[in-house]
């Protein structure tokens, strides 16, 4: 069993890249004051025999979360839960996108072992609902897509009957790898636009909108209406973006067939970091989501501290029950 690597030097790297890219834009961006965040912005405190016996589990086991590499506001209250969402090739990424508080460097090679771990750990934890993703491996053939479609599938003997969600990065757009985890079976394919195509040059520089609205699109065509997969992606608010921007992206999301959309409030990991615009008012994202469902997304969950996999299994069960009406 492998331990999970020292991340440090790769956070450290990853900062290193993002102030030099800060300097190199400073001449073009308009120096403005940090807002203020507000009071009403905050996080359940972690703790509890179950946030502990979570812990516990995920060093012995030697797996990662991305609620803590990424550092999920949400983590006290999912480990509390005894839910997590597993971090699956590493705790290094190939990419170096300014939102993201995972470290950016040469990863290690894959774990042939990690599936069958991410799968003991969802069977020990009981879990009905069970989330992976994991960092980009762009110097991979596949991008790591045989990676997910083997943890799939060790979920699905350990534990028959739990629901699967993978959160996967875009794979390059490689459309057969993308066939490799929809042929694994999940029960939601989640890829994130995360922004407005006018910011990905800053927010993420090796990304492309476009190409992430093929991912989600071939995913659609891939499961047909009303079937498995659903689609689901997800969006941060607070990085520059305009109320009209994001209702252009809503509509986007609605002709690539998502059936699940997440926005969230950016919250800034470090000062070289992106910084934060503005903090979106609870009322603005209630709106948002009742925009969304106006335009045809099946299910919107907005608010200043959803993330991708907050409330997963409820978001499921949600639009699964809204099928049967």
């Amino acid at each position: 069993m492998g331990a999970p690597e020292n991340d440090r030097p790769a956070r450290d790297a990853k900062r290193a890249i993002l102030a030099r890219r800060l300097a190199r834009e400073a001449p073009s961006r308009a120096p403005a004051p940090a807002p203020r965040k507000p009071a009403w912005l905050k996080v359940r405190p972690a703790g509890g025999d179950d946030y502990h016996d979570v812990k516990r589990l995920l060093r012995r086991s030697g797996l990662r979360t991305i609620c803590e590499s990424g550092a999920c506001p949400n983590r006290g209250e999912c480990f509390g839960s005894r839910t997590a969402t597993f971090l699956i090739m590493g705790d290094v990424c190939t990419r170096a996108c300014s939102f993201c508080n995972v470290g950016t460097g040469r990863p290690r090679p894959l774990d042939p072992d990690e599936p069958r771990r991410v799968a003991e750990a969802v069977a020990e934890l009981g879990l009905r609902f069970a989330v992976v993703t994991s960092v980009n491996r762009d110097e991979l053939p596949d991008g790591g897509a045989a990676q997910f479609a083997a943890t799939i599938r060790e979920i699905r003997r350990a534990s028959p009957g739990c629901g699967v969600e993978v959160l996967i990065p875009d794979f390059r757009g490689d459309a057969a790898a993308l066939e490799t985890v929809l042929a694994a079976g999940p029960d939601i394919l989640d890829h994130n636009l995360e922004t407005v195509p006018r910011l990905y040059g800053t927010v993420r520089p090796q990304a492309d909108y476009r190409r992430s609205l093929g991912v989600l699109g071939r995913a659609r065509q891939w499961a047909g209406a009303g079937r498995s997969p659903r689609v689901k992606s997800g969006i941060m608010l607070g990085l520059g973006e305009t109320r009209d921007e994001v209702e252009a992206l809503l509509a986007d999301c609605v002709a690539h067939g998502v059936d699940i959309l997440t926005i969230g409030q950016y919250l800034q990991p470090t000062p070289e970091h992106h910084p934060v615009a503005r903090y979106w008012a609870p009322e603005e994202f209630r709106d948002l989501a009742r925009a969304g469902r106006a335009r045809g997304l099946p299910w919107v969950e907005a608010g200043p501290l959803v993330r991708s996999s907050y409330h997963a299994r409820e978001q499921a069960e949600g639009v699964a029950a809204g099928d049967a009406e």
